[in-house]
């Protein structure tokens, strides 16, 4: 079968471990030809997420915190150097303060506010600054939201106006970078068991009720998304832009 990745380079930001949605989609990526850098987040995180970069033949391998300005011009620096060129990027990564998450909307604290927005959404455009130069002949950014973005959730509480701005940044990405033949799309996947989800308050709750109320019965796994993700980076998703596509058996769909 044609691999259909074939000779493309993309960046993955957002392993932290074998459950990560972007390691589902990192699998995806190697699978269908793509050859990859892959950044974690720090000497912490590197002994789980060094070997997932090994399995895949990562070609660089770097440290990345998202509020660190050095840090992140050195990756994308790392990348020009090595490949003269990125074909597409996923960033996967959202966080908030256990405190401010936990809480209500109402009650989040200014600062809480902020580092959500910083690290969740602000770091997708951050990335695309650097990016965009380097997809010479077009290319594709993706990231990753919750239907909380759009609709209320349950316990996702400030997560859902943090991932509604990201989407936000989405469209207008597309709009800006497409004379560029840079395409921005969003991944939404529904529940899955990820580090991440962890720290949702009754997470098990909300991934029951999401499988009760999909249409196929069932949640994703990170393969799923994975495979998503591969198709909307390449060359046949070559016409879809600033999308939020939907990787949740259909439970977006159900009142």
């Amino acid at each position: 079968m044609t691999q259909t990745l074939a000779g493309k380079k993309g960046l993955v930001v957002g392993i932290a471990n074998e459950h990560s949605i972007a390691w589902g989609c990192a699998k995806a990526f190697q699978a269908e030809g793509a050859e990859l850098a892959i950044t974690y987040l720090n000497a912490k995180a590197e002994p789980y997420v060094r070997p997932l970069a090994q399995q895949v033949g990562a070609s660089v391998i770097l440290p990345l915190d998202v509020r660190d300005d050095a840090q992140m011009e050195a990756v994308f620096d790392a990348v020009k150097a090595k490949w003269g060129k990125l074909d597409f990027l996923l960033h996967a990564i959202a966080f908030a303060p256990k405190e401010d998450l936990r809480g209500r909307v109402a009650d989040c604290s200014r600062q809480g506010f902020l580092t959500a927005m910083d690290i969740s959404c602000y770091s997708f455009i951050r990335m695309a600054h650097f990016a965009e130069p380097l997809m010479t002949a077009g290319g594709c950014l993706l990231t990753t939201s919750n239907y909380g973005g759009e609709q209320v959730v349950e316990h996702y509480n400030i997560m859902g106006p943090v991932k509604s701005a990201l989407e936000g940044a989405v469209k207008y990405l597309a709009a800006e970078m497409g004379k560029s033949r840079i395409r921005v799309n969003a991944l939404s996947p529904g529940p899955i068991l990820t580090r991440a989800a962890g720290g949702l308050a009754d997470f098990e709750e909300l991934l029951r009720e999401a499988q009760r109320k999909s249409p196929l019965h069932e949640t994703p796994l990170i393969a799923d998304v994975g495979a998503m993700a591969a198709f909307l980076v390449s060359d046949g998703a070559r016409h879809i832009t600033g999308n939020v596509t939907f990787v949740d058996s259909g439970t977006h769909v159900m009142g």
